[in-house]
């Protein structure tokens, strides 16, 4: 009997707990920062400026943030959501940086790189920051070739080697991020699209309120677009003809990324990223794959490749695609999904293929399914509610993590001991 319930154990209740140890997001910097009242207005702007999403996105990283005393300062200079923006991204470590770990810096100094040098706006090393362990166990912080004007304050959340989100005294001074950026309410999103062959896409935009007002107004904290070009749009019009306006309008949303992506940034940045249309439940992502040159974008649905650039300015990049890309969310999957026809005898003799089965149609010919990257995809509109998703992808599955640092560690630890007393 006891040996009955040992393997009932390990076979039901071993698995569900593995499964309470996974998350599919590893961290939320603006729910961690809920937490601290006193950094409310940061965490603002980086959601504002969409900054939050890319911090989300990355497994390793630290954010310097500073008070709302701090940022009333910063935002009583005038300046606008781009450059503040450019700003706030030089705050943005790329490398995990705890207390301990500041503390103990090789050779008492590093040089981070940030957000705002992955942008490819800094010129040579302007987007690095220096750390500097200094006596009396104070750390400085600074751009690269200036004042370690700013110091290390407190940690404010830790999740090992995940995210660290620590307190510095002031805000990095830098000519360069402070610099004054193009106003993106000048940009002409739709004229930019139509004098560069998506003009079929452009008019479709202009014809939608909801979605043209989405565009404009998202473009100040940074965006990035993927819009079809002509022909392939022209093929597409009688099914988006077909869809709701509330589809029509998350659709148009899709193609749009809340976030400035440079072609050396997408060539550098594997894997999904939320879009406009992104809302909770509705995930609408896409997935950026690279390969040298070539990029391509993916759903379940089908894959595109980025054919052209119409615009690298930050904060608005838009390029043009070679097809529609299609999200999961509005569009079936099933004929994509179907198996490939069983290949055809050697020897051709159709005489020696099996007959069908009693009860199968006789005399029709079972069509081969179209490959996901044929130009005519399945892409009728998907039954069920707005926003319902078909089952998790492959790619969401590879990227669910387990949870990082202590916690994985204390959780696999009791899973081992719990397993070993049982056998």
């Amino acid at each position: 009997m006891a040996r009955k319930m040992r393997e009932v154990i390990i076979s039901y209740i071993l698995p569900i707990l593995l499964l309470l140890a996974v998350e599919s997001h590893a961290h939320n910097v603006t729910r961690l920062l809920a937490d601290h009242p006193s950094f409310s207005s940061f965490s603002h702007f980086l959601t504002q400026t969409h900054l939050a999403d890319e911090i989300n996105r990355r497994t390793t990283i630290t954010v310097c943030a500073v008070d709302n005393a701090v940022m009333s300062a910063l935002t009583s200079k005038g300046y606008t959501i781009s450059t503040l923006k450019n700003i706030l991204s030089l705050h943005i470590l790329l490398d995990y940086f705890g207390t301990k770990k500041l503390h103990q810096i090789r050779d008492g100094s590093a040089l981070a790189a940030t957000l705002f040098q992955a942008t490819g706006a800094a010129p040579g090393t302007t987007g690095f920051v220096n750390i500097t362990d200094l006596r009396g166990g104070k750390v400085g912080f600074g751009p690269d070739g200036g004042d370690l004007s700013s110091f290390f304050v407190k940690s404010i959340e830790e999740v090992p080697y995940n995210i660290s989100i620590i307190q510095i005294s002031k805000i990095l001074p830098s000519d360069t991020a402070s610099a004054p950026t193009p106003a993106p309410a000048e940009m002409n999103i739709t004229g930019i699209m139509s004098a560069h062959g998506c003009k079929v896409f452009a008019e479709t935009l202009l014809t939608n309120p909801g979605a043209s007002k989405t565009y404009q107004e998202s473009v100040e904290g940074g965006m990035t677009v993927f819009c079809p070009g002509d022909d392939a749009m022209k093929g597409f019009l009688p099914k988006y003809k077909n869809l709701t306006a509330p589809k029509k309008e998350a659709f148009l949303d899709f193609l749009a990324v809340p976030t400035y992506y440079s072609m050396a940034m997408l060539k550098s940045n594997n894997g999904p990223m939320n879009t406009l249309a992104t809302d909770g439940a509705n995930k609408f992502e896409l997935t950026v794959q690279n390969d040298g040159e070539k990029v391509t974008l993916k759903t379940r649905i089908n894959t595109v490749q980025i054919v052209d650039t119409l615009i690298d300015e930050q904060p608005l990049a838009i390029y043009a695609t070679d097809k529609v890309l299609l999200p999961r969310e509005l569009f079936k999957a099933s004929a994509v999904e179907a198996p490939a026809p069983a290949p055809a005898p050697e020897d051709g003799d159709a005489a020696d293929s099996p007959k069908p089965a009693k009860g199968k149609a006789k005399g029709k010919k079972k069509k081969a399914a179209p490959s996901p990257d044929s130009s005519d995809e399945s892409d009728s509109p998907a039954e069920g509610p707005d926003g319902e998703a078909d089952d998790a992808t492959a790619d969401e599955a590879g990227a669910v993590r387990i949870i990082g640092g202590a916690k994985a560690g204390l959780v696999v630890s009791l899973l081992c001991l719990f397993a070993s007393s049982l056998l």
